[in-house]
C-alpha cells in the first residue's frame, strides 16, 4: 500500500454469501474440504472496539434539543466500548505477523439509524431541511471516535483503518457530492486527522455500487485508499481511477459478474486489470463483493488459482 516492495502481495478473502458452501457440494465440493486449505488467505483482523451509540438508540434527534441526548450516547470514556481482554489483545499484537485493520464508521445512513424505509424517509427529508442538524450528529459522533482512535493507536500499530460508505446504486449515490461534503465528510475529519497524526498510512473508503462522484471530495478529505464493493464496472473501472488519481491505493477491482460466466470470462477480466495495477503497486487484487450462490464452484477455483499465479 505504500507503492513498495513486498514479499507478497497480501491474498484477501472475499467472503460467501448463504448458500455458497452448500451449493458448492452440489458440484462437488467434498463436505469436510476447507477453503483455507485450498487457497493461500492471508489472516485479517479487526480492533475489536465498539464505536456505535452507547447504548442504542431509540429516538432520534428531530431538533437540536434532543442533541444533548444524542452526546450522551458517545462517550469515548464508556468502559463498555473496549473488550475486558483489552491489554492481553495489545500484548499479543505486538508479536503479530497478520493485518490488523480498525474499521471505524459504518457510513451516513447506518450511522444516522437507517434501518427501514420510515428511518431513510426520515433522514432524507432533515438532509433538506436541517441539515445543520445532521452535520452536528456527524460531527459529534465523528469526535467521540477521534477520542477513542487515539486512545487505540497509543497502544497498538495498525496496518489500515476503514470506514464503509453504502450510500448508493449503480446509477449514482443517494445523495450528491455537495451535501456528502457539507454533511458527511465534517464527521470524518475528526477521524483522518487523529489517524494522520498517529502515522497511520492507509485510509481506506469501502464504497459500494456507484460512488464515483464522491472520490474527488472524499480524496481531498484525506481518504487515500479506496475499496469498492459490488461496484459498477463502468464507472467504478480501476484503471480508469487509478489514471485519474495515480497516488490512490486500490483494494478490489475485479468484477464478481465474471465468476458467473466461465472460466475465459474470468481470465479476460483478471488479465485486463490485476497485471497493470500490480505493476503499478499499491494495490491489493480480490473480486468486488462477497461470492454468491450461483458462483459455479469451477470459476471460483479458475479465479483463486490464477490471483496467486498473476502475484507470485
Amino acid at each position: 500500500m505504500r507503492f513498495e516492495r513486498a514479499d507478497h502481495v497480501p491474498y484477501f478473502e472475499e467472503g460467501l454469501r448463504d448458500g455458497v458452501i452448500e451449493a458448492w457440494h452440489g458440484e462437488g465440493l467434498p463436505v469436510d474440504a476447507d477453503l483455507a486449505a485450498m487457497f493461500h488467505f492471508d489472516r485479517r483482523e479487526r480492533v475489536p472496539v465498539s464505536f456505535d451509540p452507547c447504548p442504542s438508540i431509540r429516538k432520534w434527534p428531530t431538533s437540536r434539543r434532543g442533541l444533548a441526548a444524542y452526546r450522551r450516547r458517545f462517550n469515548p470514556e464508556e468502559p463498555a466500548r473496549f473488550p475486558k481482554d483489552w491489554d492481553k489483545l495489545v500484548e499479543g499484537w505486538k508479536r503479530r505477523e497478520h493485518i490488523l485493520e480498525l474499521v471505524l464508521h459504518p457510513g451516513f445512513f447506518l450511522a444516522m439509524g437507517v434501518e427501514d424505509w420510515k428511518r431513510f424517509e426520515e433522514v432524507i427529508y432533515q438532509v433538506g431541511d436541517a441539515p445543520e442538524l445532521i452535520r452536528e450528529m456527524m460531527v459529534i459522533r465523528g469526535e467521540c471516535v477521534a477520542r477513542i482512535v487515539g486512545r487505540v493507536l497509543d497502544e497498538v500499530e495498525i496496518d489500515f483503518a476503514s470506514f464503509s460508505e453504502p450510500i448508493g446504486g449503480n446509477d449514482r449515490p443517494i445523495v450528491s457530492p455537495r451535501t456528502y461534503e457539507e454533511i458527511v465528510l465534517p464527521g470524518y475529519r475528526p477521524v483522518i486527522e487523529a489517524l494522520e497524526s498517529h502515522g497511520v498510512k492507509t485510509i481506506c473508503l469501502i464504497t459500494y455500487a456507484n460512488a464515483r462522484v464522491l472520490l474527488p471530495s472524499a480524496i481531498e478529505a484525506g481518504f487515500n485508499c479506496l475499496w469498492a464493493c459490488e461496484a459498477n464496472v463502468e464507472t467504478m473501472d480501476y484503471l480508469s481511477i487509478r489514471r485519474e488519481w495515480p497516488d490512490l491505493r486500490l483494494i478490489g477491482g475485479i468484477d464478481l459478474d465474471a465468476l458467473l460466466a466461465d472460466e475465459a470470462t474470468v481470465q479476460r477480466e483478471m488479465r485486463a486489470k490485476v497485471p497493470a495495477l500490480l505493476a503499478q503497486g499499491g494495490y491489493v487484487p480480490i473480486a468486488d463483493g462477497r461470492v454468491r450462490a450461483n458462483t459455479p464452484l469451477r470459476n471460483y477455483v479458475a479465479y483463486r488459482r490464477l490471483l496467486e499465479q498473476m502475484t507470485r
